[in-house]
């Protein structure tokens, strides 16, 4: 699998449960928009069976390298970015993991449980980043005790590997020269924000400013019944230029903290 097929691969996972994305990027393209995509995001755990050092191999056979590490002391998450080495348009890849052993040992030895009942080759897969859940449990009391203390653990316990979100280039974009316009314009489009932090997280100081939707609602079938559980969500950045002149590349975990809130059963209130 080359880098434009495990792209499109991830996105086509992505866009299946985020009809949402879809509905943007033609809203988007109707205005006479060219969609480049800034960064794609990845969760998992820090369990050394599919910690980062096992997503990542994907990603550094196709080109990519680490870049930059940040660190997430509230949501008890670790990450690192990754940028394509000769491709500057391919986006950048953000992995992210939690730190389970800052977690309640109730939760520890469930996600323990989760993976020790997995077949053990299914985390020697060269496509687990695309793997999506192959654990065999799929109960809602078990979401419902995960969300009770992570929403991130609730969150990778549904879905698994796979995009949790696609990135919209600000900059590669024509009729929008500033973040608050493009979140207008979604807003008069019918489209909710995640608001947590400010609809636009970080500042020109900081190089970065970020916006994203809420994560759409899709049907998940538990074994206890079927329930909407909310999947994932279009994220939208803007970079500014370094005193040297070169946009700014990296991350500014304060912000990102809060746009992984995109996901939060809270804010679909």
């Amino acid at each position: 699998m080359d880098k434009n097929q495990l792209l499109s691969k991830l996105w086509e996972q992505y866009a299946e449960i985020t009809p949402s994305a879809k509905k943007i990027h033609t809203l988007l393209e109707e205005k006479g928009e060219t969609i480049l995509n800034d960064h794609i995001a990845i969760r998992t755990f820090n369990d050394k069976r599919v910690n980062i050092s096992v997503l990542e191999k994907i990603f550094l056979n196709v080109g990519y390298e680490a870049r930059g590490e940040y660190v997430f002391e509230s949501k008890k998450l670790f990450a690192k970015h990754y940028e394509h080495t000769t491709d500057k348009d391919a986006p950048r890849i953000f992995i992210s993991e939690l730190e389970l052993e800052k977690c309640s040992e109730s939760l520890q030895n469930t996600v323990k449980k989760l993976l020790d009942d997995c077949d053990p080759n299914e985390f020697n897969h060269p496509q687990l980043a695309l793997n999506s859940t192959f654990w065999k449990s799929n109960s809602q009391a078990i979401y419902k005790s995960l969300l009770e203390e992570s929403e991130y653990a609730a969150w990778m316990y549904i879905y698994g590997f796979r995009a949790n979100h696609f990135t919209i280039n600000v900059n590669a974009l024509k009729h929008f020269e500033k973040l608050e316009e493009l979140n207008t314009f979604l807003e008069e489009s019918g489209w909710k924000l995640n608001a947590s932090g400010g609809k636009i997280k970080g500042t020109p100081e900081q190089f970065l400013e970020q916006s994203s939707t809420l994560a759409d609602l899709h049907t998940i079938n538990f074994e206890e019944g079927s329930f909407e559980i909310p999947s994932c969500y279009y994220e939208f950045a803007l970079r500014y230029a370094m005193p040297d002149g070169n946009l700014y590349q990296g991350f500014v975990a304060s912000s990102a903290d809060k746009i992984f809130e995109s996901t939060d059963v809270k804010l679909q209130n």
